[in-house]
C-alpha cells in the first residue's frame, strides 16, 4: 500500500538523453551533469523534503549520479542519471520502494497550455532569448509552448520531441508550479515534435488530478 505520508506526483524514466536536452539540463543543474546517451529517472513528490531520504536510498544502492535535488514550497523533485540504464531503472525502483509507491500511484499528465505560434516577430524572438535556457529562437521561427502538470513530465516531452524532430530546445523548466517547454523550428519540424509530445504524454497512465490543485506549490 502507498505510504500515506508521501504523495507521488509523477515518476519518469528517460531511456536515452538527447543532445540538446542533456546540454540544457546540465547547464541548469546544481548537481552532476548528465550527458548525451545516458538514462535518467525523475520524480516529484509531496512533501518536498522527503527527496533527501529518497535520494540517499538511490545513491547508496545503485551506481547513479544525482542531477537534481529541489525542494519547493509544497513539492520536491529529484533526478538521478547514469550510462547504465539498468542501474538507473534499479535506482528508480529502489526510490519508489522506499516510499512504498509504484509509478502508477502518480498523476496522469494534464496539459495546461499547448500552442503553436507561426512566424514569430523579431522583437518577440529577442524577448524570449533574454531568458532562454537553451538554444536561440530566431525571427520567423515557428514556436511551440507547453505547460504541463505535474511539472516533471516536461522532461519526457522535451526529450521525446528532440528524438522525433530536429527542433531547437529554447526553454525548459521542470520545477515550479508547472513544467514549461519552448521549442523553435520550421512548421514541419514543430508539427512532428508536437505529435511526439502528445504521443509520449498520452501514453502515461495515472490518477486524475484533483480540481484546483494542479498548479499549487
Amino acid at each position: 500500500m502507498p505510504d500515506a505520508s508521501i504523495e507521488l506526483r509523477a515518476a519518469v524514466h528517460l531511456d536515452n538523453l538527447q543532445p540538446q536536452f542533456a546540454a540544457t539540463s546540465a547547464a541548469n543543474s546544481d548537481g552532476f551533469f548528465p550527458v548525451t546517451g545516458e538514462s535518467a529517472f525523475w520524480m516529484e513528490v509531496r512533501p518536498g523534503i522527503v527527496v533527501n531520504r529518497l535520494m540517499d536510498v538511490a545513491l547508496k544502492s545503485c551506481d547513479v549520479k544525482p542531477g537534481a535535488l529541489i525542494t519547493e514550497r509544497h513539492f520536491g523533485t529529484l533526478e538521478v542519471h547514469g550510462p547504465d540504464q539498468g542501474q538507473v531503472i534499479r535506482a528508480g525502483e529502489a526510490i519508489l520502494r522506499a516510499a512504498s509507491l509504484t509509478a502508477e500511484d502518480g498523476y496522469a499528465p494534464q496539459l495546461l497550455t499547448d500552442e503553436i505560434i507561426r512566424k514569430i516577430d523579431d522583437h518577440h524572438a529577442m524577448m524570449i532569448n533574454r531568458t532562454r535556457s537553451g538554444m536561440l529562437v530566431l525571427s520567423g521561427d515557428t514556436l511551440y509552448t507547453l505547460e504541463v502538470t505535474p511539472a516533471v513530465f516536461v522532461v519526457l516531452a522535451a526529450n521525446e520531441a528532440e528524438k522525433a524532430s530536429p527542433i531547437r530546445l529554447v526553454g525548459l523548466g521542470a520545477d515550479g508550479a508547472v513544467g514549461r517547454l519552448r521549442l523553435a523550428g520550421t512548421d514541419a519540424e514543430i508539427e512532428a515534435a508536437v505529435q511526439a509530445v502528445h504521443r509520449a504524454l498520452e501514453g502515461v497512465t495515472g490518477r486524475a488530478q484533483p480540481a484546483g490543485r494542479s498548479g499549487a506549490r
